[in-house]
């Protein structure tokens, strides 16, 4: 420990010699970069993380040359213009240039004085964070990123004035101390009042974060840009594990993976128009071990700035299995629903003796509140076979759901049988006209009259009807061996198959599943979207549309597959709507490549499918099939990106003429595969294909 503190204190000594030189150097080059670089320089000294006018030099509480005294700086950290102003490096008034003189476009006098900055800072910062115990996040807090709207000034959180409004996060349910599900992670939102630090800037602090989980989970935002760094976690068997962390820019980021978007920030003048965002990024862990603490990131860039407003391990969905799933495709106007019941029906692929169910408020820009929940077996229609049963939140007969965020139930005594139909009824007791969903369900479910009706044992209530499924993404049940999680498009969602009978080929799947011994009964979550794509997004991830296409697969893999429970294995049956909409081969391999690498990177099994053919088709051009067959040609080849390959081109493709599917197998559209076409899908994977750890290297 005294090696260590002299090694420290040799290094500190070696940096106040730096900086004293780059303080120096700063003022002898201010005559030729003018008044502008002078702030500019001045504004460097003042936010580097742990710097200060050095000994020798101007400094608060020191005169200057005209006698005078500059004021101490206020406490804590500096955080707005005014405090900025308040506190300046004093220069000589023969050393500062006069207003108006000409800026002389000479850059290596500022080149200098920053890599001298650079130079002076870094081992001292880096010392200074080895050197720390892990530290509960709120108390590392050093930035203000929350401002009320009368007192916008409060906050600066991107070093410009700008900070998030606390109106405008109420309003999205993200209230100080919320505690909002995302991406299976609880999250607390810090309890730090407007104006107060409510985030930490990334520079190697070490966080005291301890928990088992399959992964890390960061509530996030990037200011003057993408901000990237690499952390390390530590674990408690003294093992450590290194991580990449991207944090989008709070403006400019992508809104298809935002966790909540606002619909404008503040300034020091007041609210302006814009959509600041805030993100929810995972990185793995290893399961098997005990997280201890966590080091942050450290943030390459210049300008640039990673703030981590909470920070959890996110638990492993041990002793669960999913049964049931549908991807978010859109946020849709609908109604408006006033004081109404959903009864949803879904068709469970693994029976169970607890059943929980999982709700999500994804691309929403409101909260939306659920006032009472129940679930059924069905009998017929909307009537249920027995009373249905009450599902609790947290021990509460209702939830609220805020923006962007999720909810799961608490386990239910709840016997889930094979091959039943269960029905989920959800009291909406607002006004609701826009809301999350699925679009294409292939199934038919029921809109009450007014009122609580979820707890109704008859369907008599149930005057209306929906072809979608709103709000509800998931119904797990205990025990199990986990999931095949299969991300698709049309063809996987079953467009074109009879409402209701259940013959997609993800359920004729599920059903040579229960039917076998030779591989695990895996649960099987469809998680197909009309029209998806692997690499665009059709919905743009964020606002009222019509579009419910949802966003790339490269988006939505994180939400659709990596947070779904019990994830074993992920099918990729998607590229057919990229090629017919204009993307090349290479890229939509490419896309399929990264969803591969990203999924294995997670311990999840890969399996890539071949595109199907689908000639006659108004966009199905010659072109079109060159470039399918092509993305064919290259999965084919690939024994490396994936861990399996099925080879649906030739399940489906008529012998005769490759490109156009089997006339026996055409839905009648020539895009999508009939019932009979879908059965033979299901029918050719070699379920073997389905077990097993990913191949190493991927």
């Amino acid at each position: 420990m005294h090696g260590a503190q002299r090694g420290t204190g040799g290094a500190r000594r070696a940096t106040g010699a730096r900086l004293g030189a780059a303080y120096g150097l700063f003022g002898a080059c201010s005559r030729s970069v003018g008044r502008d670089a002078v702030d500019a320089f001045e504004h460097v000294f003042l936010t580097w993380p742990g710097l200060s006018p050095p000994s020798g030099h101007a400094r608060p509480d020191a005169p200057n040359t005209s006698g005078t005294t500059a004021p101490a700086p206020p406490t804590g950290t500096i955080e707005s213009a005014a405090d900025r102003d308040a506190w300046r490096p004093v220069l000589p008034d023969d050393r500062r240039p006069k207003k108006g003189a000409p800026v002389r476009r000479q850059l290596w006098g500022p080149a200098l004085v920053l890599a001298l900055v650079t130079s002076a800072a870094s081992p001292a910062s880096a010392g200074a964070a080895e050197e720390r115990e892990p530290r509960p996040l709120r108390e590392l807090y050093d930035n203000r990123a929350v401002s009320e709207d009368d007192r916008p000034g409060a906050a600066d959180f991107d070093g410009q004035g700008r900070s998030l409004p606390a109106a405008a996060l109420r309003a999205a349910g993200w209230r100080v101390g919320a505690r909002p599900t995302v991406e299976g992670t609880r999250l607390d939102w810090p309890v730090s009042r407007p104006g107060r630090p409510d985030n930490v800037r990334a520079d190697g602090q070490r966080v005291a974060v301890e928990g088992r989980g399959d992964a890390l989970t960061f509530l996030v935002a990037g200011t003057g840009g993408e901000a990237t760094g690499t952390g390390s976690v530590h674990y408690r068997d003294g093992g450590h594990s290194r991580y990449r962390l991207t944090a989008p820019d709070w403006r400019t980021g992508p809104l298809a993976t935002k966790a909540v978007a606002l619909p404008y920030l503040n300034t020091r003048e007041g609210g302006v128009k814009d959509r600041p965002r805030l993100y929810v990024v995972t990185v793995p862990l290893d399961a098997r071990r005990t997280v201890e603490s966590v080091r942050l990131p450290h943030v390459r860039g210049f300008g640039r700035a990673l703030h981590v407003f909470d920070l959890r391990v996110r638990p492993a969905a041990e002793g669960w299995t999913g049964s049931w799933s549908a991807s978010t495709a859109g946020l849709p106007e609908v109604g408006p629903w006033r004081d109404q019941t959903l009864r949803l029906v879904v068709h469970p692929t693994k029976a169970g003796p607890t059943v929980r169910v999982r709700l999500s408020n994804t691309f929403a820009g409101a909260p939306v509140r659920v006032g009472s929940a129940t679930v059924a077996v069905r009998a017929k229609d909307a009537e249920p076979r027995s009373e249905p049963v009450p599902l609790a939140f947290g021990g509460r007969r209702g939830a609220v759901l805020p923006a962007g965020a999720e909810a799961v139930s608490d386990p239910l005594d709840f016997a889930v049988e094979e091959g039943a139909d269960l029905l989920v009824s959800l009291h909406l007791p607002g006004s609701v006209p826009s809301v999350p969903l699925h679009d294409k369900a292939v199934q038919k479910s029921y809109l009450s009259t007014p009122g609580d009706h979820a707890a109704d044992s008859d369907g008599a209530a149930y005057t209306g009807t929906v072809g979608t499924w709103p709000l509800l993404t998931g119904v797990d049940v205990s025990g199990g061996p986990g999931s095949v999680v299969v991300l698709g498009d049309s063809i996987t969602e079953g467009v074109r198959t009879t409402e209701g009978a259940n013959r997609r080929w993800t359920d004729a799947l599920a059903r040579r599943l229960r039917a076998q011994d030779r591989v695990p009964r895996y649960g099987v979550l469809n998680q197909g979207i009309s029209a998806n794509r692997v690499l665009s997004d059709r919905y743009p991830g964020d606002g009222v549309s019509a579009d419910t296409g949802g966003v790339s697969a490269l988006n939505r893999l994180d939400r659709d597959l990596l947070a779904q429970t019990s994830a074993r294995t992920v099918v990729l049956f998607e590229g057919i709507n990229d090629v017919r909409w204009g993307a090349g081969a290479d890229e939509v391999v490419d896309g399929l490549r990264q969803l591969a690498s990203r999924a294995r990177a997670r311990g999840v099994r890969a399996v890539v499918t071949t595109l199907a053919p689908c000639e006659g088709e108004s966009r199905c051009t010659a072109a079109v099939d060159a470039e399918r067959t092509s993305v064919n040609r290259a999965l084919r080849a690939d024994r490396h990106s994936f861990d399996a390959v099925l080879d649906f081109d030739r399940v489906l493709r008529d012998p005769d003429r490759p490109a156009r599917m089997l006339p026996a197998y055409d839905s009648g559209d020539h895009l999508h595969p009939g019932e009979a076409g879908l059965q033979a899908l299901a029918d050719a994977v070699d379920l073997g294909e389905l077990t097993g750890r990913p191949r190493a290297g991927g």
